[in-house]
C-alpha cells in the first residue's frame, strides 16, 4: 500500500541551482547514490530515458499562473526504493513537453519518481496529477516558489496525503 511516508522522505528533496537538466540530474542523482536510493546506472539511463520519452508537462491547462513541472524516471531495475523526489529549480531548465515531444518548455519543479517495483509508475505518475487539481492554486503556487526544503515536505505531508487516501 502507498503511503505518504513510504512516498516522501525529508533527505530527498532538494533545491537546485543548477541551469541545465544534465547537472541537476546528477546533483540529485549523486545524492540518491550515497543514500542507496538507485544504483550507479541510473543516470546515464534516467537522461537516456528523458531524451527519449520526454516528462515535460505544461501546467497552463490547469492554470496560467503555474509554473510547468517535469516527472523523469527510469526503469525498475536502476532503482533501489520507491518514492518522490522533488526537486524545486531556483532556474527553469529546458524540457521537451510530454505531449507534443518537439516542444521545449521552461520547468520550475521536478516531482522525479522512484520506482522499484515498476507496476507502481502509472499509480504515482496519476497521483502527482491529482495532487496538482486537488490543490487552491494560490498555495500550489506558493509551493512551487518555496525555498526551504522543510517547508516543502510540510506542504506534501499536509496535501498530498488526502490525494494518497483517496486512492
Amino acid at each position: 500500500m502507498i503511503t505518504f511516508d513510504n512516498l516522501f522522505t525529508k533527505t530527498r528533496i532538494y533545491i537546485s541551482n543548477k541551469k541545465k537538466k544534465g547537472d541537476v540530474f546528477t546533483e540529485v542523482y549523486e545524492d540518491l547514490l550515497k543514500q542507496d536510493c538507485v544504483t550507479k546506472d541510473f543516470l546515464e539511463n534516467l537522461c537516456e530515458r528523458e531524451q527519449n520519452y520526454p516528462t515535460g508537462i505544461d501546467l497552463k491547462p490547469i492554470d496560467s499562473g503555474l509554473p510547468n513541472i517535469a516527472i523523469p524516471h527510469t526503469e525498475s531495475q536502476f532503482v533501489k526504493t520507491s518514492g518522490i523526489v522533488p526537486i524545486k529549480l531556483n532556474h527553469p531548465v529546458d524540457f521537451y513537453n510530454m505531449i507534443n515531444p518537439e516542444e521545449k518548455i521552461p520547468v520550475s519543479f521536478l516531482f522525479m519518481i522512484l520506482n522499484q517495483n515498476g507496476q507502481e509508475q502509472t499509480g504515482l505518475l496519476a497521483s502527482i496529477m491529482d495532487f496538482i487539481n486537488s490543490c487552491d492554486k494560490n498555495e500550489l503556487d506558493a509551493f512551487f516558489q518555496m525555498e526551504d526544503p522543510e517547508q516543502l515536505f510540510n506542504f506534501l505531508k499536509n496535501n498530498f496525503r488526502g490525494v494518497i487516501a483517496n486512492d
